[in-house]
């Protein structure tokens, strides 16, 4: 492998969510803001970020009410997802626009989006200016996901929602499993010694087989008839030689 320097260093840790983001703020309409730097911070207590340019409109309403919810989009929403993401609430009402339902939260006062098929409520505990962008560092204070991806074990399937990832500029499917969790570390399992483990016969090695038994069984047969015969012929011989 051959690598060149880029000219540029730049944000090359691809490829991301794409969530959208919803917030409200007091005396404000609810609002949706399409996020790519967000992620995972802290397992426990569990603990999430986003990353917002301080002159969007979202960047004061989260400020303000010190939560927000992350809505994970499938692929339906992927449309909407990037709609949120070049217009301004400013200048339009991105729920109505994108036909989509702003949901009571449970315990944050940003509203959920309900046609997402999961929403992460934040509550912001840490506002750090990076740059061009100030990173909201929030607590999760619960999660909702739809019940058609819940089974009769209460897992969550989230490999059935459909979700896509922002790649360079590209939205994109995810693709096909490659592995699992300690797949590469996980011990393979030893070979059953039981009948049910072993290899199945050839039928026609075993014919062969047969077939050289069988000859070699009328082999020996015919060997013992000879020497049978012998013998036989050889005490009449004996008693007639007495006779005479």
């Amino acid at each position: 492998m051959s690598k060149i320097q880029f000219p540029k260093p730049g944000n090359f840790i691809y490829p991301v969510p794409a969530v959208m983001v919803s917030c409200q703020s007091a005396d404000e309409k609810p609002n949706i803001i399409t996020i790519a730097w967000t992620g995972t911070v802290c397992s426990d207590p569990p603990m999430a970020y986003i990353s917002v340019r301080k002159e969007r409109h979202s960047y004061q309403m989260i400020k303000d009410s010190g939560c927000f919810v992350i809505n994970l989009p499938d692929k339906d929403l992927a449309r909407a997802c990037d709609y949120c993401g070049c217009t301004s609430g400013r200048k339009v009402d991105k729920f109505k626009e994108c036909h989509l339902t702003p949901a009571k939260s449970s315990v944050v006062s940003a509203p959920m989006i309900e046609e997402a098929p999961v929403s992460i409520e934040c509550k912001v505990t840490q506002i750090i200016p990076l740059g061009t962008h100030d990173m909201f560092l929030a607590e999760v204070v619960a999660v909702h996901v739809d019940e058609k991806y819940m089974d009769e074990k209460n897992a969550f399937h989230m490999d059935d929602i459909g979700m896509f990832a922002y790649e360079h500029g590209t939205y994109r499917e995810l693709g096909a499993k490659l592995g699992t969790f300690g797949y590469s570390v996980r011990k393979k399992p030893t070979a059953s010694k039981s009948s049910s483990s072993k290899k199945p016969k050839n039928p026609a090695s075993q014919a062969i087989k047969a077939k050289k038994k069988n000859a070699s069984s009328n082999k020996n047969s015919n060997k013992k008839a000879s020497v049978h015969n012998s013998k036989t012929k050889n005490a009449a011989s004996s008693r007639n030689k007495k006779k005479n």
